[in-house]
């Protein structure tokens, strides 16, 4: 297309000249990288749609069922194909399972008992956890129920300290849990293959315990999931990765058969487990937005990318920078005022298709400590696979953006952050030759 006649319809959408040849210029250098982003999108697609055949997925499937649910056939078959995309026994994918906090602690509370320990050996979980651990007091946490919580912190260089994991894992510990994802913390991301070598090593110390890994945001960034090097139970939200944008409501559970079971009847009722929970008309989209997840993820990380090299060529600190290997969809950027965090957070929703003429102001957030600013401008509410950032009011400042249904609208949603940033004074652009 002529590059005047996409300036222009850029400037539509409030972007500057400036800031339009800028952020150009980087998304040039930017090929081989997505070339590698779409050979993997392309092996992850692979793996579904072989899933969706292998299980028979028809028309029927996509129907669901209202009341009881009793002899689902599209939720069962769904959970079948879950359990094959991931190489695991079993699966529960459920429109009841109302978030990944939910997904997290109805795995935890349906495998752990009065007198069990929960180590996580990756420092502090993600701040919602917080409550259903019972680190913050909080009503029905796992504290409540008698179950102690032990952590081993990361190293300064975020990477893994085994000395003290070594110290914090013993004979007594029920459940490990590990967070793939950085969550508020300004550390990396853990790739599947070093998750891998840290559940050989607990398991070393202890081979009963359970090792949960909370995959949210990791969902087919790689060609493997942490349920392929040894993870018991993997478990995510479906407005995140999985859900592919179309899923408006639930999470999953995937892993090994006992445990999966646990939780169903931990979600339901003791005998009922995962023979009720109706589907209510929303089957075609879970099954659909799975086919599409891998596509989108890889949308969704093309964006990431780019919003590091952008940031990083203003001169923030960013997380992963522009040129690490990637191992999920999130991108922090330090920005070291309040100032600047809320209007970058402004750029994105004014970037969005839904309220796009709001502006986010930082709220006291369920589950959190500090005041949270959050932009999603999205189709569904709280879609963090959708174009999104967010980050709490306190040091550093850094925001955690992530998202993007199409490559070509986190393209566009991060000029519009930048272009905010410069409207507002906030920023320098670099000169460009």
């Amino acid at each position: 297309m002529n590059q005047e006649l996409k300036q222009q319809n850029a400037a539509l959408l409030g972007i500057s000249a400036e800031v339009y040849e800028f952020c150009e210029k980087v998304w040039q250098s930017l090929s081989e990288r997505f070339r590698v982003i779409d050979e993997i999108s392309e092996y992850n697609q692979g793996k579904v749609l072989y899933a969706l055949q292998k299980n028979h997925v028809s028309e029927a499937c996509l129907l669901g069922t209202t009341g009881y649910g009793y002899n689902d056939m599209g939720r069962d078959t769904l959970e079948a194909v879950y359990a094959d995309v991931f190489h695991t026994e079993d699966a529960l994918v459920r429109p009841q399972i109302t978030c990944g906090t939910h997904a997290l602690a109805l795995a935890l509370m349906s495998n752990l008992r009065p007198g069990d320990e929960i180590v996580s050996p990756v420092g502090k979980p993600y701040d919602t956890l917080d409550e259903v651990i019972g680190i913050r007091p909080s009503k029905g946490s796992l504290a409540e129920y008698g179950i102690t919580y032990r952590q081993a912190d990361l190293k300064p260089d975020g990477t893994f300290d085994y000395d003290a994991i070594a110290k914090v894992v013993t004979d007594k510990t029920t459940l490990v849990t590990i967070q793939r994802s950085k969550g508020y913390a300004v550390r990396p991301t853990f790739s599947v293959s070093q998750i891998g070598e840290l559940i050989a090593f607990v398991k070393k110390i202890n081979p009963n315990v359970i090792c949960m890994v909370d995959n949210c945001y990791g969902e087919f960034v790689e060609t493997i999931e942490p349920s392929d090097v040894g993870a018991d139970m993997i478990v995510g939200s479906l407005i995140k990765n999985p859900g592919g944008g179309l899923a408006p409501i639930g999470g999953y559970i995937a892993g090994r058969k006992d445990l999966v079971e646990n939780a169903a009847y931990r979600l339901t009722s003791p005998g009922l487990g995962k023979e009720v929970g109706a589907s209510l008309g929303i089957l075609k989209d879970f099954y659909q937005g799975f086919f599409l997840s891998p596509n989108v993820t890889a949308g969704a990380l093309k964006t990431a990318i780019f919003a590091a090299n952008l940031y990083e060529r203003l001169g923030f600190f960013v997380l992963p920078n522009g040129t690490e290997d990637r191992h999920d969809i999130i991108q922090s950027i330090t920005f070291g005022s309040a100032e600047k965090l809320v209007a970058f957070c402004k750029g994105i929703q004014a970037g969005a298709p839904i309220d796009s003429f709001v502006a986010p102001e930082p709220w006291d957030m369920p589950g959190y400590d500090d005041p949270v600013i959050m932009a999603a401008g999205a189709f569904v509410s709280g879609s963090s696979i959708e174009l999104s950032a967010d980050g709490p009011l306190r040091e550093p400042y850094a925001a955690y953006f992530q998202g993007a249904l199409t490559w070509q609208h986190g393209k566009l949603g991060m000029m519009r952050s930048v272009q905010e940033l410069y409207s507002e004074h906030l920023i320098q652009l670099p000169r460009t030759e």
